[in-house]
C-alpha cells in the first residue's frame, strides 16, 4: 500500500534547527536544513545519520528545499553539502538565494573569527554550496525529475519566505516553513489554494497564542518611543536585522514624518544595510501598498533613518538606535532578562537604570492563523513541527476536533507513517456538466456529488462523458443491458390470467405511471417488462419475470418489492 513517511531531524517538538525528511511515493526530500542557535556542540546541526547509514547522501535524497533565509532553517546547509557530502539540487526562492549567503557568512565570522571554533564551514564552502541552488518563482511548478514536482506559495514572514507543495503522481505534501497569516507594513499575508494535500506539515511556534491587534501593539510601541525621545532620552530597539528591522523602520519612518520629529534614528551597519539593498531589489515580494507606491517612492529608502557610527554613541540629546538581535550571552540579553547589575570587562560593575519593555512583533502565525491555513488547504492529515510539545498537544486536539483529521506531532528521530489511497484524476465533459446543471442542482465544493456517465481512458487519461458522446467517439452501437428479477406468486390460474391480475393491481396502485397490457400477455410499466411463466416443479406457483434497464433501476426495485407482497384476492 502506498504511504508517506515523515521524520523530523530537527524542530520535532522543538523550536530551532528545522530539518524534516519526507518520503513520498519512493522519492526522498529534505525540507529545510537549519541550525540550533542555543548549542555550539554536535547538537547545533541535525543528525544527518538518520538519512542513510550506508552509501552517498545524493543517491538517497532527490532534493533539498529551503523555505526561507533564517539560520534555524538554512544554517546547516554548507555543512550538509560541503562537509557531509550532498551534491544534489537545492531549491529556494530568489530572495532567499540572495540573502542566505550573507547570513551564513555573518554566522561563520561570529563562530570562527570571534569564538575561534574549529571544524566549521569556510567562506568558500558557502560559495560552493550556493552554486547547487536552483531558484524557484512563486506558483511555478518545477519538475525535479520525471515524477517529482514542487511548487512555491507566498508565506509572508520574511522577504522570499515560501511554503512548498511536493507532489508525486496523485500524492502530495505541503510544508509551510514559517509563515504569517496577517499582512504587515512591508509583507503580505501567506496564501495557499485549496490543494487538499495528503499531509500538511505546519509550524506551531504560537500554537496556543491568539495575538492582540497589531495596530494596538504599534500604537503602544510608538507612544513609548515618542515619550522617551520627547524627554531627551535614548531608545535602544534590539531587533533581528532582516524582516523585523525593516518592519519597524517603516513604522518609525512613517511616524517621524507624520509628527515632524527631528531626533535621529540609526540602524546597525553591515547586515541591515545589505538587507535593505535586497529589500529594494525584490519589491515584487513585498505587500500591495509598497508595490503600488514604488514608482513614486521606494519605502526602503529612509529619509529619517541612517547607518550608525560608534562616534554617535556619546552624542548628547535624544536618539533611536536599532542594534542587532540580543542572543544569549550578550549584554542586551542580560538586560532583557531583568538583570539590574552588569559585570563588564575589568570587573567593572554597571547599574542598569534604563526602563526595559519587551514587545513582540513576531512574524509567525498565531493559533488562529494556523487554523485558518488548515481550513484553506483542506489536508487529509496535519503534522506539527517547530513548537513546544505542551502547546502542540493543545493545538493538535483543536485541529482534530474542528477539521476531523488526524494530527501528528513527532519528536526528533521519530517517524510518522501515513498510508495513502491513490486518487485518479478524471476530466468531466462540458456536456455532462451542463446536463447536471439543467437539473437545477448547484455544485457544493464540500459535498461529494454522484455523476452518471461513461468512463473513457485514452492516452493514460480518464474522462467521464455522457453515454451518447462515448458511443459517438468510439464508433459503437448501443447495447441495452437489462436486469431481470424472479418473483414467485402462489396462483393456480393460467399464466395469461395471472398477467391480467398483475396488470389490474399495478394500474390501481401506479396512477402516475403508464401501465399497459400487451397483446402477447406481458405487462409494461414505463420501460419495465413483466412476464408471467409457469413454475417447472409446482403447478400452483407462477414465476413473474421483472426486467428493467439500469436507468429505471429505482422503479424496477420498487415494483419487485411490491409484487413480492402478493396480489389482492379476486372478488
Amino acid at each position: 500500500m502506498p504511504e508517506i513517511r515523515v521524520t523530523p531531524l530537527g524542530a520535532g517538538q522543538d523550536v530551532g534547527r528545522s530539518c524534516i525528511l519526507v518520503s513520498i511515493a519512493g522519492k526522498n526530500v529534505m525540507l529545510d536544513c537549519g541550525m540550533h542557535m542555543g548549542f555550539s556542540d554536535d547538537r547545533r546541526f541535525p543528525d544527518f545519520s538518520y538519512i542513510t547509514r550506508s552509501g552517498r547522501l545524493t543517491d538517497f535524497l532527490d532534493c533539498v528545499i529551503i523555505s526561507h533565509f533564517h539560520l534555524d532553517h538554512c544554517g546547516a546547509l554548507p555543512y550538509f553539502s560541503e562537509m557531509v557530502g550532498y551534491d544534489g539540487p537545492i531549491y529556494m526562492t530568489q530572495p532567499t538565494q540572495a540573502i542566505c549567503p550573507i547570513l551564513l557568512e555573518d554566522y561563520r565570522k561570529i563562530a570562527v573569527d570571534k569564538k575561534g571554533e574549529a571544524n566549521f564551514f569556510t567562506s568558500q564552502m558557502i560559495k560552493d554550496c550556493m552554486k547547487k541552488v536552483v531558484a524557484v518563482h512563486l506558483h511555478q511548478t518545477v519538475q525535479v525529475d520525471d515524477e517529482l514536482e514542487i511548487k512555491a506559495y507566498y508565506a509572508g514572514h520574511v522577504l522570499g519566505a515560501a511554503m512548498f507543495q511536493i507532489k508525486v503522481g496523485s500524492e502530495s505534501v505541503v510544508y509551510t516553513g514559517d509563515y504569517n497569516m496577517t499582512p504587515d507594513r512591508h509583507l503580505g499575508a501567506a496564501w495557499i489554494d485549496k490543494c487538499r494535500p495528503n499531509l500538511l506539515i505546519t509550524e506551531s511556534t504560537y500554537a496556543t497564542t491568539i495575538r492582540d491587534s497589531k495596530r494596538c501593539r504599534e500604537r503602544d510601541f510608538l507612544k513609548k518611543v515618542h515619550e522617551t525621545v520627547d524627554r531627551g532620552g535614548k531608545v535602544l530597539i534590539p531587533v533581528f536585522a532582516l524582516g523585523r528591522a525593516q518592519e519597524l523602520c517603516i513604522l518609525l519612518e512613517t511616524f517621524w514624518e507624520r509628527m515632524d520629529l527631528k531626533a535621529p534614528i540609526y540602524f546597525s551597519t553591515g547586515l541591515t544595510e545589505k538587507a535593505n539593498h535586497y529589500y529594494k531589489l525584490f519589491i515584487p515580494w513585498t505587500n500591495q501598498k509598497i508595490r503600488k507606491t514604488f514608482v513614486q517612492r521606494n519605502m526602503f529608502e529612509f529619509k529619517h533613518i541612517k547607518a550608525f557610527d560608534r562616534a554617535f554613541a556619546d552624542s548628547p540629546g535624544p536618539m533611536v538606535i536599532m542594534p542587532g538581535y540580543c542572543v544569549q550571552g550578550t549584554v542586551g540579553h542580560k538586560i532583557l532578562s531583568g538583570q539590574r547589575k552588569l559585570e563588564m570587562e575589568g570587573r567593572q560593575v554597571l547599574e542598569v537604570k534604563m526602563q526595559v519593555e519587551y514587545m513582540s512583533f513576531s512574524a509567525h502565525a498565531d493559533a488562529k492563523g494556523i487554523m485558518q491555513l488548515v481550513g484553506q488547504a483542506e489536508p487529509e492529515n496535519v503534522l506539527l513541527v517547530h513548537g513546544e510539545a505542551k502547546k502542540m498537544e493543545f493545538l493538535k486536539q483543536k485541529i482534530e476536533q474542528e477539521f476531523r483529521v488526524n494530527c501528528y506531532m513527532p519528536a526528533n528521530g521519530e517517524t510518522v507513517t501515513l498510508p495513502t489511497s491513490p486518487s485518479i484524476p478524471v476530466g468531466i465533459s462540458l456536456g455532462l456538466l451542463k446536463r447536471e446543471m439543467a437539473q437545477g442542482l448547484l455544485p457544493d465544493s464540500k459535498k461529494p456529488r454522484l455523476l452518471h456517465g461513461t468512463l473513457i481512458m485514452k492516452d493514460s487519461n480518464f474522462r467521464l462523458v455522457s453515454s451518447e458522446q462515448a458511443l459517438k467517439e468510439l464508433g459503437l452501437a448501443e447495447h441495452q443491458l437489462r436486469f431481470t428479477c424472479r418473483v414467485h406468486l402462489h396462483d393456480t390460474r393460467k399464466e395469461q390470467e395471472t398477467a391480467v391480475r398483475v396488470y389490474s393491481h399495478l394500474k390501481s396502485v401506479l396512477k402516475d405511471h403508464c401501465v399497459q397490457h400487451l397483446p402477447d400477455g406481458s405487462v409494461t410499466v414505463e420501460s419495465i417488462l413483466i412476464q408471467a411463466a409457469a413454475h417447472s416443479e409446482d403447478p400452483g406457483t407462477k414465476v413473474l419475470l421483472v426486467s428493467w434497464t439500469y436507468q429505471d433501476e429505482e422503479l424496477g426495485s420498487y415494483l419487485t418489492s411490491l409484487l413480492k407482497k402478493g396480489l389482492p384476492q379476486a372478488s
